[in-house]
């Protein structure tokens, strides 16, 4: 008996115990089989979704970055960010119309109909939203919408906004350069740009801030359609401001009308009118041309259809000295006219002044000249009317006036110490001395006395030209210009204002001239401007103290022409 219940009871806990074993295997079976679903699903995403998707709620990706842009005292002028972006998966949305009613709830800006026949393609992947704000994110998902999911992607930011935004360009919603720097890094400056590494521009973000503001001012106060402004180290081409006006926003590219990305400073090619009568006179003296020489200049110049004459006649004739500082139009005809046009054609040659400005930037003017280099065209273009150049083509030329007499090439990228700068010379040093003693008279005693700063002695030249609109000149439509050197006894940086079509004030008699718009805006750039570069103020006659400054050390000229 005992071993039969013994049997009994055995056989009753087999019973017992097979039912839970099968239960056991159920679920094992039902996990493997999960599993093997989802495997499957991965694998599948793996090998046929779109590149960088993925099936995850939230997927974090690392396509290849940008480099961080700099000033050149490095400060941050573009970086990048990661944000994230709403992606859908139609194939696994179950309901197209209400989904997007969901969605359209977190984006008002969304068209609803739009949306709900991306979630109804027969695709994989659909993009919904790009670039959303954390709140964004967050409610989204607080949705738990099948098929929605997110994935960061890196956002180009501009954390100074507006300033620099022609130099700096923009990118588009992938990240790809469009303009500016940011198109120089993905095309000519590509095999220059080390993975990781920032580029280093040559602006000053403090010098380039001054000169927004000042402009702006100046646009303003004499209703101007707009303007451009640039800054120069004379010694080594190194652009430390870049403006035109108006600008844009790269954050916001769009929401700025299209033509506010025409960059006036390199892409603009203008007739810059008497501010071109430096490179006359730089050419006349260095090609043996007296200071004292005399020319006729009370009577036009009549040569065909065409009449030259002065805006101010002195009624006497003048010298070469006076010929630039009362920037007489008639004595600059006549002293080109001594020079003949193969001497004038060739001396613009060697100032870069007939071809695209070499710089790093892709908006870059290509000067208009004209291809019958007349005895007109050689008067005309002798005080600036007949050829245009853009206003970085202007500034680079003068620097070579100012600095010696070497041309440099001029550059957005920050030169290093101890780096060799190649130039090439284009007038003696002497010839430069004169030029600088005489862009200090037109301050001190012509047309350009608003330009002056105390204790910073400032040398240029004006200009006023007439803008042809109708294939006419219009004579009350000007680009007024101030090209100014300073400090004038030992010149270090050159400026430029330009104003497209300023209107008289009353505090100006109703001038708008470059003697009354554009010198004054230098004057008071420099002024706000020297301090930050390291330029020293002196006592009138003192000698020039130099500067502070971390610069280059040498400026290797090639063979002189």
């Amino acid at each position: 008996m005992g071993r039969r219940g013994e049997e009994e009871r055995q056989g009753r806990g087999r019973e017992r115990v097979d039912p839970a074993r099968g239960r056991i295997a159920f679920c094992a079976a039902a996990f493997v089989l999960m599993f093997s679903v989802i495997g499957a699903r991965m694998v599948q995403i793996a090998l046929f979704a779109p590149e960088g998707h993925s099936g995850a709620g939230l997927v974090t990706v690392t396509p290849s970055g940008r480099p961080d842009i700099l000033d050149r005292n490095g400060t941050i002028l573009a970086t990048d960010l990661y944000v994230a972006s709403v992606y859908a998966d139609p194939r696994d949305v179950w309901d197209a119309n209400e989904t997007a009613r969901a969605l359209a709830s977190v984006f008002p800006d969304l068209d609803e109909a739009d949306v709900a026949d991306k979630l109804s393609a027969k695709t994989a992947f659909v993009w919904i939203k790009r670039d959303i704000t954390p709140r964004q994110h967050a409610a989204v998902h607080e949705l738990g919408l099948p098929g929605i999911n997110f994935r960061q992607e890196l956002k180009r930011v501009y954390p100074n906004g507006r300033s620099a935004a022609h130099v700096l360009g923009f990118v588009d919603v992938d990240n790809k350069g469009l303009a500016g720097i940011e198109q120089a890094i993905d095309t000519n400056l590509k095999d220059r740009v080390a993975r990781g590494e920032p580029v280093t521009l040559s602006i000053d973000l403090r010098v380039q801030h001054v000169v927004e503001d000042e402009l702006a001012r100046a646009i303003e106060t004499f209703s101007a359609i707009g303007g451009a402004g640039v800054v120069m180290d004379v010694k080594t081409g190194e652009t430390v401001a870049m403006v035109s006006l108006p600008d844009f926003d790269p954050n916001h590219v769009m929401d700025d009308p299209a033509e506010n990305r025409f960059n006036r400073a390199t892409l603009g090619v203008y007739e810059m009118g008497s501010t071109f009568k430096s490179f006359n006179t730089a050419m006349a003296l260095d090609g043996g041309m007296k200071v004292s020489a005399v020319f006729p200049t009370r009577a036009p110049i009549h040569i065909g259809r065409f009449t030259i004459r002065d805006f101010h006649p002195e009624g006497h004739n003048l010298n070469v000295e006076e010929i630039f500082e009362h920037s007489s139009n008639i004595g600059s005809a006549k002293m080109a006219m001594e020079m003949g046009i193969g001497r004038q054609r060739s001396f613009l040659q060697s100032l870069g002044q007939l071809e695209p400005v070499s710089l790093e930037l892709p908006e870059r003017g290509k000067p208009l000249w004209p291809r019958n280099w007349s005895e007109v065209s050689l008067m005309t273009i002798a005080f600036g009317h007949g050829i245009s150049v853009s206003p970085m083509h202007v500034v680079s030329g003068v620097s070579a006036l100012a600095n010696g007499g070497a041309f440099i090439q001029p550059t957005i990228l920050k030169r290093q110490p101890g780096e060799v700068i190649q130039a090439r010379r284009v007038i003696k040093e002497e010839t430069s001395r004169e030029m600088n003693r005489l862009f200090r008279l037109v301050v001190e005693k012509g047309t350009a006395r608003k330009a002056d700063v105390p204790g910073y002695p400032v040398g240029g030249k004006t200009g006023t030209a007439e803008q042809v609109k109708n294939g006419r000149y219009a004579e009350k439509i000007l680009l007024s210009s101030f090209i100014g050197i300073f400090p004038a006894d030992e010149p270090e940086y050159a400026i430029l204002i330009i104003i497209d079509d300023p209107k008289g004030t009353k505090e100006t008699y109703g001038f708008a001239t470059g003697g009354w718009t554009a010198a004054p805006t230098v004057s008071r750039i420099v002024q706000r401007i020297a301090p930050m570069l390291g330029v020293k103020p002196r006592l009138k006659n003192e000698q020039a103290p130099g500067i502070v400054d971390n610069k280059p050390d040498a400026v290797q000229l090639a063979q002189d022409r």
